[in-house]
């Protein structure tokens, strides 16, 4: 029977908030053809299957549909890996190699510009319209909506509706902050949803850093009807 970790990432210093994920460390004991209706029946914004521990090979779902690269599902597994003693220099997503690495209590992961998936990045003039949002502006579909908090000190407040890929709205959105980070090419601290916090940065190489804190809501098995 499955064991299914149940994580928040991207939580705020005191542990609150922060995007749900499950990942499943023995991925292979759910068949690749069963994979997207746990992720849809779970409902997490994404869910993880780990098919190699060793060489950290996994596979990514959102209730919608598979992701080749997501920034919380990787930022939330590479933590848990180390939790559980099988620490990694790099995962293997379908995208290819993103290392990670820890820097204090955060965890972080670099993604190759062209892993990062575009967003459609709607820059509002005031935090307070972010908050007053329902859903995407008119006219669009999924969207990145976000204002600066403090531009001089790179603090943003952002919210994601991607309803698209089985998403209503992203508690905190990792390859978002990706590219954010590519765009702005200065370092960033983003409060989004609620609460989540996401730091993001462009390294000396042109690629996008993003790293946040994690912690472990629950574990036990897990039963497909």
């Amino acid at each position: 029977m499955p064991e299914l970790h149940v994580l928040r990432v991207f939580v705020a210093s005191d542990g609150s908030h922060g995007n749900p994920l499950g990942v499943f460390v023995d991925g292979k004991q759910i068949a690749p053809g069963d994979r997207q209706a746990v992720a849809e029946d779970l409902g997490f914004s994404e869910t993880v299957f780990i098919d190699d521990v060793r060489h950290a090979r996994l596979q990514i779902f959102t209730p919608g549909a598979e992701l080749p690269f997501a920034g919380h599902p990787l930022v939330g597994t590479a933590w848990l890996l180390a939790h559980l003693g099988h620490a990694t220099e790099v995962l293997r997503p379908p995208a290819g190699e993103v290392p990670t690495w820890t820097e204090g209590t955060s965890t972080w992961i670099r993604a190759r510009p062209e892993y990062v998936p575009q967003f459609d990045l709607v820059q509002l003039d005031e935090p307070a319209q972010v908050e007053a949002l329902t859903g995407a502006p008119d006219g669009m579909h999924d969207a990145y909506c976000w204002a600066w908090e403090d531009e001089v000190e790179g603090r943003i407040r952002s919210r994601c509706f991607v309803p698209g890929f089985g998403i209503a709205e992203d508690p905190a959105t990792g390859a978002a902050a990706a590219q954010m980070a590519l765009v702005q090419r200065r370092p960033l601290l983003i409060r989004q949803g609620t609460g989540s916090i996401l730091m993001a940065r462009s390294s000396q190489y042109g690629d996008a850093e993003v790293g946040g804190l994690v912690v472990l809501d629950e574990e036990g098995d897990y039963h497909l009807d």
